[in-house]
Order: C-alpha cells, then sequence, then structure tokens
C-alpha cells in the first residue's frame, strides 16, 4: 500500500499539536509556550469513504457483515521551527532531519488572534511566518546543493552519470541562490531522492483560524489563499479548537455540531482530501461478503502494479482484472447481478486504474 505521510510544521503555538492531538487523538503535549512537542509524534488517522459503507451494505447477507478496512493517512507532528533552524537554532537540526521524512508538508499558519496565545514573533503575521519557514528550509537546502556540488565538481571528470548529476544540481542551487523553493522551477531530469531536499516537498498552507472565521475568510485567511496561489499550493481552511472538540464527540453528536456551524465535513476530511489530489493518489477497491477494503495508489497506476499492492503474487501472477466503478456496484448490488448487465470489465495489463474502480484480480500461482 501507497502510505501517505505528512509532516505538520510551523512556527511554535500556531496550533500545530491542537491540530494533531484532535485529528489522531494521540495526545501530543499541547501548552502554551515554544517546543511542547519534542519528539516527533506519529499517529494514523483512516481515510473516510462512504463509498466503503456502501458496499458494505450490499454485500452483507443477514448476520454476515463485511468488515470495511479502509486505507490510512500518517500524519508527523513535527517540533516548532524558529527562525535560525538551519543553523540549528532551537530544535533546528531535529525539525530539518524530521521533515525529510515525510511525503508533503502540511504548514499550519496561525490565522487568529487570541492574547492569550503567545506567538513566538510578539505579533500575529501570517505571511511572515510562512516566510520564516520557507527561508529556514531554503537555507537549508542551499547548504545540502553546495556541499553536493563540490562534491560532484570532484568526481565528475571522466565520470559521464555524474557530469550529468552535476548540471542538474547546479540548476537546483541557482533557484536556491534566488531564495525560491526548488519546487518553483522545472529541470532537465527528475531531482534525485538522494539530493534530499526539503523544498521539492508539495506544501499544503492549513490556515489555523477561529471558529467565528470558518465560514467567511478573514483578511489572514485571504493573505495566506493569495500568496499560496502564487506557488500554485492549496489551502485548508481549519479551526484546531472545533477539531479537538468534535474528536470528543460520538459520531452523531459530532455530525450535529458540525450541522449547527453550517459546515458539510470535518477540517480533517479536507485536508486528506487535498492531500491525496497534492501527491497524485488514488484509491482503489477490492469487495465481497469476506470484506470491503481500500487501497492507496499513484495516479497513473496500472493494473498489475496495483495487484501487487494486495499481493506480490498477483503482480508477479498477473493475467487480467474484473473491473468496474463502485457506483455501478452498488446499483447492481451484487458482482452477479453487475456481470449479468455487462457492467463487469476485462482489463489487462496496459489498463490505468482509475479512482473508484473496484478489481477482482485473475492470476496464476
Amino acid at each position: 500500500m501507497c502510505a501517505l505521510g505528512i509532516g505538520i510544521v510551523g512556527l511554535p503555538n500556531v496550533g500545530k499539536s491542537t491540530l494533531f492531538n484532535a485529528i489522531t487523538r494521540a495526545g501530543a503535549l499541547a501548552a502554551n509556550y515554544p517546543f511542547a512537542t519534542i519528539e516527533p509524534n506519529t499517529g494514523r488517522v483512516t481515510v473516510p469513504d462512504e463509498r466503503l459503507i456502501a458496499l458494505r451494505d450490499i454485500f452483507t447477507k443477514g448476520d454476515r457483515v463485511p468488515p470495511v478496512i479502509p486505507t490510512y493517512v500518517e500524519f508527523v507532528d513535527i517540533a516548532g521551527l524558529v527562525k535560525g533552524a538551519s543553523k540549528g537554532e532551537g530544535l533546528g537540526n531535529q525539525f530539518l532531519a524530521n521533515i525529510r521524512e515525510v511525503d508533503a508538508i502540511a504548514h499550519v499558519v496561525r490565522c487568529f488572534e487570541d492574547p492569550n496565545v503567545v506567538h513566538v514573533a510578539g505579533s500575529v503575521d501570517p505571511l511572515s511566518d510562512i516566510d520564516t519557514i520557507n527561508t529556514e528550509l531554503v537555507l537549508a537546502d542551499l547548504g545540502t546543493m553546495e556541499r553536493r556540488v563540490d562534491r560532484l565538481k570532484r568526481s565528475a571528470k571522466g565520470n559521464k552519470e555524474d557530469s550529468e548529476l552535476l548540471a542538474l544540481a547546479q540548476q537546483v542551487l541557482a533557484v536556491l541562490e534566488e531564495g525560491k523553493p526548488a519546487r518553483a522551477a522545472t529541470y532537465d531530469a527528475p531531482i534525485p531522492k538522494d539530493f534530499g531536499l526539503l523544498t521539492i516537498k508539495p506544501v499544503i498552507y492549513v490556515a489555523n483560524v477561529a471558529e467565528d472565521d470558518l465560514l467567511e475568510d478573514n483578511d489572514m485567511v485571504k493573505t495566506v489563499r493569495d500568496f499560496a496561489a502564487s506557488e500554485e499550493a492549496e489551502v485548508v481552511k481549519i479551526s484546531a479548537q472545533i477539531e479537538g472538540e468534535l474528536a470528543e464527540m460520538p459520531e452523531e453528536e459530532a455530525r450535529a455540531f458540525l450541522a449547527d456551524l453550517g459546515i458539510d465535513e470535518p477540517g480533517l476530511n479536507k485536508l486528506i482530501h487535498v492531500g491525496y489530489k497534492t501527491l497524485g493518489l488514488i484509491t482503489f477497491i477490492t469487495s465481497g461478503e469476506k470484506e470491503v477494503r481500500a487501497w492507496t495508489i499513484r495516479e497513473g497506476t496500472k493494473a498489475p502494479q496495483a495487484a501487487g499492492t494486495i499481493h506480490s503474487d498477483f503482480e508477479r501472477g498477473f493475467i487480467r482484472a474484473e473491473v468496474i466503478q463502485w457506483d455501478k456496484m452498488v446499483e447492481a448490488a451484487s458482482w452477479a447481478n453487475a456481470k449479468s448487465k455487462g457492467w463487469v470489465r476485462t482489463e489487462g495489463k496496459e489498463y490505468v486504474m482509475q479512482d473508484g474502480d473496484i478489481m477482482n484480480v485473475l492470476f496464476n500461482v
């Protein structure tokens, strides 16, 4: 399965740990002073997917209810960063090491005023907060690439592969020297993972607001949206405080609470959906009377590789797959009915999986 790892980052006291506590119910320490989170806290959150419930219902036979196994997102609450982190200030070295391990960054930005919650810089300024973290990440990458370029200059002589890597590294270095993140440009070749760049990771800006600003954007949220648009990044508006309250409620009570607020879904759901979109992930499903299960794959994955996420033998011995979209299966109410209606397709090794596909794999042992 393709795990989605999102690192929750931001300056101290912007609501990172409060948000993490709410969405994982993991009980990370939340305190009104910097560095309440010392070690990175990690929690898995199941991905809400109403399609699985609809499929479970049609495959339920009497008292035999198939278990529903959703896919998941992994959130990592990373220690708060301060100016100078790229030089090791605060918990900078630890912050930078932890962020290298995640697939995407959820940059929590404080968009609320509260005199009872101190701000590390003394005043609430979302763009300044964003600039502080982005600058530290760029500076960290700049140091990384300067060292890489120096090494490649020595090894590139007579080595074609290193010579090509040097050219790429110099392109990246030029972008970083302009104060831009590495993701801000296109390059002649894909950037190798072992470059260890932080600013190549996709960023989701999470605007943390007060309850009163959930329906209408305040001026601070508008500035975050404008900045994110300049980077072609996504923004999720969320109230960590509200998410914390929702986490403590039974499901029905939580739905009623959201309805009273005029909100259609929790902020966590929005963050997960945006995370999927940002990383180019989709979900396919296996379903029947034994279980209904979601699987996460990269967009563009072909059927044999998708089958391999279920079991490696399925990919090695792949012959073909029976495929149907989830809503057609719900309408048919069984595999037998779906086949009789001609809705189940036979797909081969070149078939590219689509979000919401239900797949039954035929393979040789």
